[in-house]
């Protein structure tokens, strides 16, 4: 059953804070000058309600981005994680979570991928529902590592149930995804000719999806091939997917796994250009020296704060 909550949670001044950080309380009551805070959560009983939350905070654009989080992941850390990229890409939209059942540790890598299969038929209503509605112009899907399954999951699923995936739903972002790259080709394949416009963000240090190939019998996982190499480059360029290659960028974790929301000039490129709809990156950026890109839209904020709705 799906439960959904409007949260509002407070991010410090930028003087206090570096774009990419999502600062913990060190003690309760938090600190909202120093830490993030949550200042409010409100249960969405009724799906009037939820209809409410996304007029008052869809923005003109009619953008709605849905965020997916990853493997060892709690609720919290979702919500802080997404509040950050909220606050710090700027992207001119409406942010959804989702949120899946994740132990929260590091030891139950089986646990959790059996949980977003378990999920995957909600998702695929909450990304029905956001698409039926009529104020809604286009809707952004981006996810984090083990979250990707789930996100091209309920795609596939949608795509076999309805003929095809919802045409509202135009953009997908797969941050670092923990998926076997043979099982992505057919995934990817049986949601029909009318797929959403594709982004990955890659990198080849990634240690997390080390371990999750070693776990999954030393087949490549998507999230850390070398795109420019075949037949990976062919095969991407062919189905007009555009790739990001982090891994020249220094990580903000020691297993080089967040890499897409912790680098500022990533998160940057997120709200300006991915989130925003534009799928080419362009070089005025100033970061395509650091990016190795193979081809070629979260919030609304308001004085450090940002609003989110979540689904689980």
């Amino acid at each position: 059953m799906l439960q959904s909550t409007e949260l509002t949670v407070s991010i410090p001044p930028s003087e206090n804070r570096q774009v990419g950080q999502v600062q913990w309380p060190k003690q309760l009551p938090p600190n909202p000058a120093t830490d993030f805070a949550t200042t409010r959560v409100k249960a969405l009983s009724s799906p009037g309600e939820i209809r409410g939350w996304v007029k008052q905070h869809l923005p003109r654009s009619r953008r709605v981005l849905i965020f997916v989080h990853g493997f060892n992941n709690r609720y919290e850390d979702a919500v802080y994680r997404f509040a950050q990229i909220v606050h710090d890409s700027r992207a001119d939209v409406a942010p959804i979570l989702f949120t899946w059942p994740s132990r929260g540790n590091i030891l139950d890598y089986a646990y959790d991928r059996e949980s977003t299969n378990y999920s995957r038929t909600q998702l695929e209503e909450v990304l029905r529902q956001a698409a039926r509605d009529p104020m809604v112009g286009e809707i952004t899907i981006m996810a984090h590592s083990m979250g990707s399954w789930l996100v091209v999951e309920a795609l596939r699923q949608m795509a076999i149930r309805d003929g095809r995936v919802a045409p509202t739903i135009r953009n997908v972002i797969l941050a670092s995804p923990d998926i076997d790259v043979q099982v992505f080709r057919k995934q990817w394949l049986e949601q029909g000719p009318h797929r959403p416009q594709l982004t990955l963000f890659l990198s080849q240090d990634d240690k997390a999806l080390d371990m999750s190939r070693l776990i999954g019998g030393a087949v490549d996982r998507l999230g850390q091939i070398n795109p420019a190499a075949e037949p990976y480059r062919s095969e991407l360029e062919k189905a007009g997917v555009t790739v990001l290659d982090l891994t020249a960028l220094q990580g903000g974790d020691p297993l080089n796994h967040g890499k897409f929301a912790e680098r500022p000039e990533v998160v940057r490129l997120l709200g300006e250009r991915l989130i925003a709809g534009h799928a080419s990156v362009e070089s005025k950026i100033g970061i395509s020296d650091q990016l190795g890109i193979v081809a070629a839209g979260t919030a609304q904020t308001v004085g450090g704060a940002a609003s989110l709705v979540g689904f689980r």
